[in-house]
């Protein structure tokens, strides 16, 4: 009898298959492997933290994390972005100098230009290209999208998407360079656009009893309109909980706090 994938199962499988797809295609297969974790960090699409578990046997291993919260309100492709970023700091970790903290010195940004993912405070062009908090931006026809592609092609998905992401997380969605990259990559339109059913599940306006941090759940807006933005920030008001489309963009129109 075959065995029936688990949501747990589904979600780490594919990050660790984007994971080892990404160590051969941009690091010539020299990273070892790290624990990935899912960690709903405020302010954060993920981090990585070196040696921070150990087994029973004595051994030690770097830790990757994802926060789900941005899977289902930004392109794949910069999901995918934050996990390379990410990779790019265990490489510096075992194979050249971290900066000190959380500080994203010279070489990490040299070495993420080289797998084709230009460093940027902002995430867009003309940010600082170091510093302690730190985005990117994938370069066009670099390495770093040439491998996003060949992931693609290799029916690669993420399963699993938060159905209560923050306004904020999809403000940042929108406001992503990666909204204007082709569909071969994962740019476009984010999978709770791109997707019908998804757009009928994932709802940023309904709130679950918490934040997903133990935070208490924040005031409910009591009036009867809504203000709606949609990926070309045209605005439209409405009452609560309306399913709209642009004809202009044609993404979804996101209810806005």
């Amino acid at each position: 009898m075959t065995e029936v994938s688990t949501p747990t199962q589904q979600t780490y499988n594919e990050l660790q298959q984007a994971y080892s797809h990404f160590n051969q295609a941009l690091f010539a297969g020299s990273l070892p492997g790290c624990l990935i974790t899912l960690q709903r960090e405020k302010r954060t699409c993920g981090y990585f933290s070196a040696q921070r578990f150990a087994n029973l046997e004595g051994g030690m291993t770097d830790e990757i994390a994802m926060n789900p919260a941005y899977f289902a309100v930004v392109p794949v492709v910069e999901t995918m972005q934050t996990l390379a970023h990410e990779m790019c700091h265990l490489w510096q970790s075992h194979f050249g100098k971290p900066g000190r903290g959380r500080y994203h010195n010279e070489e990490w940004a040299s070495k993420m230009e080289a797998i084709g993912l230009m460093p940027s405070s902002t995430g867009k062009p003309g940010g600082k290209r170091t510093g302690d908090m730190m985005a990117d931006y994938a370069i066009e026809g670099g390495p770093f999208l040439k491998a996003c592609a060949e992931l693609l092609t290799r029916s690669f998905r993420i399963s699993w998407y938060d159905r209560f992401p923050a306004p904020e997380h999809v403000r940042a969605g929108q406001g992503s360079m990666g909204m204007h990259l082709a569909a071969s990559v994962g740019g476009g339109s984010v999978p709770a656009q791109s997707i019908a059913v998804m757009a009928s599940l994932v709802n940023p306006a309904a709130m679950p009893s918490d934040d997903g941090e133990g935070n208490p759940k924040p005031a409910v807006n009591k009036s009867n309109r809504a203000k709606y933005v949609c990926s070309c920030e045209k605005q439209v008001w409405g009452k609560p909980g309306l399913l709209l489309i642009c004809g202009s963009c044609q993404s979804r129109f996101w209810p806005q706090t």
